[in-house]
C-alpha cells in the first residue's frame, strides 16, 4: 500500500503490441520512459519526479490496482472489466485512449449453418441436451453476457489456444479477443451478429482510495490527463497558416465565416504583416482544422484570396481545464483550489 512506501507507481503492460504502443503513445504525450537497463522491470518519467514506472502483465496490473500496490496503471478495458472484482478499489480516468482496440465476441463453427447471431444461438442453445459448453479466458463477462441473455451454458476454462476447442470436442464455441478476424476465418470459426460482449481499448486507471486521500497522486492524475486530452485533441488536427489581403480583420473574419471549412477552433486568429514595401492590406491568418479536411480548407481559402499555405502537425491542443480531471474531483467529491 502508498502507505509503506514513498514513491507513486504506474505499471504499463511488459511485452507485446499493447507494451509498444503504450509506450509511444506515452512518449508522443511527453511521457517518456527511462531506464537505468533495458532489462529491468522498472523505470522512471523525468517530466513526473516521484512516479516509478512497473513493468506487468495485464491481468497483474489490474490486481495491483485493485490491491493498491501500484497507483496508476495503463492496461486493456476488457481485462480491467474481467478482473477489477465488486469493490470500486479502481477508479478509470480515462476510458478511451484510442489504440489498443478489440472486442470480446462469441464465435461458432462455420458449418453451424443455421447459427448467425444471437436470436440463432439462443434457439439452438434450447434444443441441446446439455448447456451450451464455451471456452473462454473471461470467464466473468461472458457468463455475464449469457446470463443476460438467458442462455444457459458452463463456462470450460481454458489457457492455451481457444480456437481449437470446438474442433477437438473440448467445448461447442468460444468466447474470444478479435482484431481483424483473421484467426478465427484460420481456424474455421466464425463471429456471430450481436453477440458482441465487450467493445475494449486501452484505459488509464488509478486506485481509488490513493487517488482520493493522496494530494500527490491527485496531482499527477491531473499532469496525466492534461496532457494525454491535449494531445488526443491535436492528433487529428492541423494548424494552417496563410496570408491573405484585405482591407481589415473584420472584412477577411467575414470572408472566412462564409466557407464551410476554415473557421478554426473558436474563430481565426489575424493579425497585421509589417511589410517592407509598406502595403498595409496584408494579413496573417492562423486556423487549426482537422487533418481530413486539409485539401478543402486550402481551395476555400485560396478562394477568398489565401496564398502562402504553410500546413503543420499540432502535438497538443490544451482547454481551461481537462475534462476528465474536473470529473474526477467531482466523482470524488473534491473541491478545486
Amino acid at each position: 500500500m502508498l502507505n509503506d512506501r514513498s514513491d507513486l507507481r504506474l505499471s504499463i503492460p511488459s511485452k507485446g503490441r499493447l507494451a509498444e504502443e503504450t509506450i509511444q503513445f506515452l512518449s508522443a504525450c511527453g511521457f517518456e520512459i527511462k531506464k537505468s537497463n533495458p532489462r529491468q522491470y522498472e523505470g522512471t518519467i523525468p517530466s513526473i519526479p516521484g512516479l516509478t514506472v512497473l513493468f506487468q502483465r495485464p491481468t497483474d496490473i489490474v490486481i495491483s490496482l485493485r490491491d493498491g500496490s501500484v497507483d496508476f496503471g495503463f492496461t486493456g478495458l476488457d481485462v480491467l472489466e474481467e478482473f477489477q472484482g465488486h469493490n470500486n478499489d479502481i477508479f478509470v480516468l480515462h476510458e478511451a485512449l484510442g489504440y489498443g482496440k478489440c472486442s470480446l465476441n462469441l464465435a461458432v463453427p462455420e458449418d453451424w449453418l443455421t447459427v448467425n447471431d444471437l436470436d440463432t444461438l439462443k434457439q439452438y442453445a434450447g434444443n441441446l441436451a446439455h448447456p451450451l459448453r464455451i471456452a473462454t479466458k473471461f470467464p466473468v463477462l461472458t457468463s455475464r453476457f449469457l446470463k443476460h441473455n438467458h442462455i444457459a451454458h458452463s463456462i470450460v476454462s481454458a489457457e492455451g489456444t481457444l480456437e481449437i476447442a470446438p474442433a477437438i470436442g473440448y467445448a461447442d464455441m468460444i468466447s474470444d479477443l478479435v482484431s481483424s478476424g483473421q484467426t478465427l476465418k484460420d481456424n474455421r470459426l466464425k463471429k456471430l451478429e450481436g453477440c458482441c460482449i465487450l467493445s475494449s481499448q486501452t484505459v488509464l486507471a488509478a486506485n481509488y482510495k490513493t487517488l482520493s486521500t493522496d494530494p500527490r497522486a491527485q496531482d499527477v492524475a491531473r499532469q496525466l490527463l492534461e496532457f494525454i486530452e491535449a494531445y488526443l485533441r491535436a492528433e487529428n488536427n492541423v494548424s494552417i497558416y496563410a496570408n491573405i489581403r484585405g482591407d481589415s480583420t473584420d472584412v477577411i473574419a467575414t470572408r472566412i465565416f462564409e466557407q464551410q471549412t476554415i473557421g478554426g477552433l473558436n474563430g481565426p486568429t489575424i493579425s497585421k504583416i509589417i511589410r517592407r514595401d509598406g502595403d498595409p492590406s496584408w494579413y496573417a491568418l492562423h486556423i487549426i482544422v482537422h487533418r481530413d479536411e486539409v485539401f478543402n480548407a486550402i481551395k476555400e481559402l485560396r478562394s477568398i484570396g489565401g496564398s502562402g499555405v504553410v500546413v503543420t502537425p499540432v502535438t497538443y491542443i490544451f482547454e481551461e481545464e481537462p475534462p476528465r480531471y474536473k470529473a474526477m474531483l467531482k466523482k470524488l467529491k473534491i473541491k478545486q483550489g
